[in-house]
Formats: C-alpha cells, structure tokens, sequence
C-alpha cells in the first residue's frame, strides 16, 4: 500500500513525475494498471492546481490593468489565438518529456491559453504519457526478466 501511495506523490512532484515514477513503480513490483492509474491522478492533481492558481493571478492583473484604463492590444488577441488553434496541443504532448507537465502548462497558460483548453491538452498527454511508460516498461520488464 505504501508503494501505490508513494508512486502517487511522487508522480504530483514537478520534476520526478510520471517519467520516472512509473518505471520505478512496475520495476518495484507493483501492478503497471494501478501504477499508471495512480501516476495520472497524481500528476494531474497537481497540474489541476497550478492551473486553477495561475487563473486567480490572471484575472488578479486583469482588473489591475482595466482600472488602469489599459486593454488588450491587437497583438496580444492574434498571439493568444494562435496559441489556442495550433500550440497548446504539442506543447502539452511533448512537455512530458522535454519539460515536464507542469512547466508545459505554465508556458501554455503564459502565452495565452485557455484554462479549460490547458486543463484538457494536459490531461490527453499526461494519460498518454502514463500508458506509453507503463506498457514500454511492464513489457520491457516482462521481457527481461524469467519469472519461470
């Protein structure tokens, strides 16, 4: 029980995430299915909060800026459009394995893009990720190891 525990906090850290938590977990001996069931609650638990914080920050500065007077320029809207249409999709797809889900979001949501959009990219890449980790390893291991 401690192992499924740990490989669900470990996968909730930035950083060790579900790349390494979920080898580790099917190397230790612990069911691959609850291993990569486990890893995505955990890892998106935590992507979940940063996007739900990063909003509160968001909308903090918006109205900062209106009451200022100041509203978005014609750049920014093309900018965030284009973000939305074509780059939140591989930006959240490839962020697990060059920077980490949680960056990948962070950036995402910098550049403009919509929490929900974000909250969805991430999702679809971090279960794809956890699959592709866990069925690589548990048939990597299956196939080094003789458990005659």
């Amino acid at each position: 029980m401690l192992g499924y525990f740990l490989v669900f906090f470990g996968a909730a850290i930035p950083w060790i995430e579900i790349m390494i938590v979920v080898p580790l977990g099917i190397i230790r001996g612990l069911s691959p299915m609850w291993v990569i069931i486990l890893s995505f609650a955990g890892n998106m638990a935590t992507v979940l909060l940063l996007i739900v914080g990063f909003q509160h920050i968001k909308e903090w500065m918006a109205r900062r800026k209106q009451k200022k007077g100041k509203s978005q320029s014609k750049r920014q809207q093309r900018a965030e459009q284009i973000m939305n249409t074509y780059g939140l999709p591989v930006l959240a797809l490839a962020g697990p394995i060059l920077i980490g889900t949680h960056i990948a979001a962070f950036i995402g949501l910098v550049l403009g893009a919509k929490k929900m959009n974000t909250a969805i990219w991430s999702a679809v890449s971090i279960a794809l990720w956890c699959l592709v980790f866990g069925i690589l390893t548990a048939m990597g291991f299956d196939y080094f190891v003789d458990r005659t």
